[in-house]
């Protein structure tokens, strides 16, 4: 049987709004974080839109998660520990489902929204995309743990509470958590690592709740004091319209798929990795990465350069 829950990120705005106000206000104090008014604008419509859309086809997900209950292999009620399993197997999925992101095009046509911000401040947080509903990540995301058992209304809350978490972690004016937090949870130097544009730090730290998964997978980066971050997107779009922020990367995706060559190559445009072109004139985070390490295998020790290599 199961029950009706809240859903805890309606309730979580007002404090968005509280806190987002509260960081303005010391960023002006003390210079320790950076607003751009327009960009800050540009987000903050970006997550109106992306809590429009939420309404508009939360019922699709509904559906679905409706419609698979009914193939769950236990009936897992709602215990204390269900809770806790869940939230931590929900981050789990979330990781990869994050990896899968930044590693896949057509989920990275709809994740650049949020990363396409060159300021890093908790309206950055709210930089959140308008049609996630055609990567159909509503179909997989959550699905194996209701699959399993876990009844939807869990499943959709704890998934709700994994993105309250991460938007504090959206910000410059916290640097250094205590070292045991850092260990395990994902943290505002975790994070900013995985907005930065620096080639050391591209295509790490997917975490969402739990930084742990990254050093199991292979996938973390501590920030460095010694390569300060430089936030944005490889090819910064250098426009603050919110119609152009949402939807670049799938038209980018139309366009070259439409003049492909070939069907593989029309392949490669779609789910290839973000940057991948069939003669390799395009740079993907692989390759931008490898050119680095080579520049920086060729330098002297006490003379290591941190900047991207030019296209």
């Amino acid at each position: 049987m199961d029950i009706e829950l809240i859903d805890p990120i309606m309730l979580a705005i007002p404090v968005f709004v509280v806190l987002v106000i509260a960081e303005l206000i010391y960023a002006r104090a003390t210079g320790r974080a950076q607003f751009e008014p327009k960009d800050s604008a540009t987000s903050l419509i970006m997550g109106l839109g992306n809590t429009v859309s939420g309404v508009l086809f939360g019922a699709v997900t509904l559906l679905w998660f409706t419609y698979i209950d009914q193939f769950g292999v236990f009936e897992i009620g709602y215990t204390w520990w269900a809770w806790i399993i869940c939230f931590v197997a929900d981050d789990f999925f979330y990781y990869w489902s994050h990896r899968w992101a930044h590693t896949v095009r057509w989920f990275w046509a709809d994740h650049v929204t949020h990363h396409s911000s060159q300021h890093y401040n908790l309206t950055t947080a709210l930089r959140q995309p308008w049609f996630s509903i055609f990567t159909l990540k509503f179909m997989w995301l959550g699905s194996i743990l209701i699959l399993i058992g876990f009844p939807p209304a869990m499943v959709a809350f704890v998934g709700g509470l994994n993105l309250i978490y991460q938007f504090w972690i959206h910000t410059e004016a916290i640097q250094k958590m205590p070292r045991w937090f850092e260990a395990v949870m994902n943290t505002p130097s975790h994070h900013r690592v995985h907005h930065a544009t620096n080639p050391r730090y591209l295509d790490r730290n997917y975490a969402g709740v739990f930084i742990i998964w990254d050093k199991m997978f292979g996938s973390f980066q501590e920030e460095l004091d010694a390569d300060k971050c430089r936030y944005g997107i490889v090819k910064n779009l250098g426009t603050y319209n919110p119609f152009i922020v949402s939807i670049h990367e799938w038209w980018g995706i139309a366009r070259d798929v439409a003049g492909a060559k070939s069907a593989k190559d029309a392949l490669g445009y779609w789910l290839g990795p973000p940057g991948w072109s069939p003669d390799g004139s395009r740079m993907t985070s692989t390759r931008i990465k490898a050119l680095w390490a080579e520049q920086q295998a060729e330098l002297p020790q006490d003379d290591v350069k941190t900047t991207a290599p030019a296209e």
